[in-house]
């Protein structure tokens, strides 16, 4: 059964949860179905393709991924998208003590971040063509620009998400009591950050 939640003006299913965080839990539970087969394509493909993923002065059998990835540079990308989610803690924090003005700083900082690691993974891509290995080069390239850039795409949504918000913010239409739509962009947010430490792990740090 179903009843209005105390004070929301929302509906609670009979897990007690509000129905709008439940389907956000359900949808997010649909994305790992999604990135876990993308990830299981990756790790199946990348050491099976069909030609070297870069140059051929470089080892591909026993793949050899040092002269592909800059591990440093993935790394601080990586830091600034999981501090993304400290931002994003902060937000919805301040939103629930019914601070607007500091949620609008968090929340653009949270977006800030976002785009800054999202530019951080087109400029990697850029080089990552030049030196020869692009989304149809082999099923190595096309696994990992699929995986890598689905992720990238996630990231890009969740910062409409959250520029959307800090919109109806500066309209007035975030008020305490709408604290739950910080929330579910929190909830997606810290969703995609997560798939990246998982990403992040498998393919640039456990290499085979």
């Amino acid at each position: 059964m179903e009843h209005a939640a105390a004070g929301s003006g929302h509906l609670e299913t009979s897990t007690g949860l509000d129905n709008r965080k439940l389907l956000m839990w359900l949808f997010l539970g649909s994305e790992c179905l999604f990135f876990g087969s993308l990830i299981a394509a990756y790790l199946l493909y990348r050491d099976r393709s069909l030609g070297p993923p870069f140059p051929s002065d470089r080892v591909f059998n026993g793949v050899h991924y040092e002269g592909l990835f800059d591990i440093p540079f993935t790394s601080v990308s990586a830091f600034v998208l999981l501090m993304s989610s400290v931002t994003m803690v902060l937000a919805l924090a301040a939103i629930q003590r019914g601070n607007r003005r500091s949620m609008q700083v968090w929340l653009l900082t949270t977006a800030l971040l976002g785009t800054l690691f999202v530019s951080g993974q087109a400029y990697e891509f850029t080089v990552f063509h030049r030196e020869g290995l692009s989304l149809g080069s082999n099923l190595f390239g096309t696994t990992f620009f699929v995986l890598t850039g689905f992720h990238g795409a996630h990231v890009t949504i969740g910062v409409l998400i959250l520029l959307s918000l800090l919109a109806m913010s500066f309209q007035g239409r975030i008020q305490q009591k709408d604290s739950l739509n910080v929330e579910l962009a929190g909830l997606y947010w810290h969703f995609v950050d997560v798939v990246w430490i998982v990403i992040f792990t498998l393919v640039y740090l456990i290499q085979p």
